[in-house]
């Protein structure tokens, strides 16, 4: 009888932007071929990712390692063989040429999952949207319809300085990012 109960993590590498995909794969063929009591986790880390379209805020997930899926796994007999036949894997980190695949350490591991912790608790990250000398257009506020520049970006503040011309003088004007869009 092969030990179920002596689990590791591994990495499984993967065809980039279909992580979500392949772990349902993983998870199905596991539990199809009964093997799920050596299988206990396959984790996608994700981070959330607030991003503004059309001045509204959307939350995304992003995964975090694209490429990269953990599986927390008792790889013996068939296992490493049934992942690794699942359509867009391409295999194990750290493994050798015909060899085994390399758990990762314990170090790691509590990185990663303290990654993925502290990724979940921190959701605010946003991706600023606008770069220093851009043109944008304001759409809210005394200058709406204005088209300036930025100057500067605060991103503790979520706010912009855009200089815009207002009777042929340049004036700076502070905004925030929902004030103004990308021309």
């Amino acid at each position: 009888m092969i030990e179920a109960d002596v689990k590791k993590w591994y990495v499984v590498r993967a065809v980039s932007g279909q992580e979500n995909k392949i772990k349902n794969y993983i998870e199905s063929e596991i539990n199809r071929l009964g093997y799920s009591d050596f299988v206990e986790d396959i984790l996608v880390p994700t981070e959330k990712v607030i991003q503004i379209r059309n001045g509204k805020k959307i939350s995304k997930e992003r995964v975090y390692f694209p490429g990269y899926i953990m599986v927390k796994a008792n790889l013996s007999g068939e296992i490493p063989h049934i992942i690794r036949s699942i359509t867009n894997v391409i295999g194990f980190l750290g493994e050798t040429k015909g060899g085994d695949p390399v758990p990762l350490r314990k170090s790691e591991v509590n990185r990663m999952l303290g990654k993925v912790d502290e990724l979940a608790v921190q959701t605010e990250n946003v991706a600023i949207p606008f770069v220093l000398g851009e043109t944008v257009k304001v759409i809210d506020g005394p200058f709406n319809g204005f088209n300036g520049t930025v100057e500067n970006i605060n991103e503790e503040k979520r706010k912009l300085e855009v200089m815009v011309k207002i009777f042929g003088r340049k004036t700076p004007l502070e905004l925030s990012y929902m004030q103004v869009e990308k021309i």
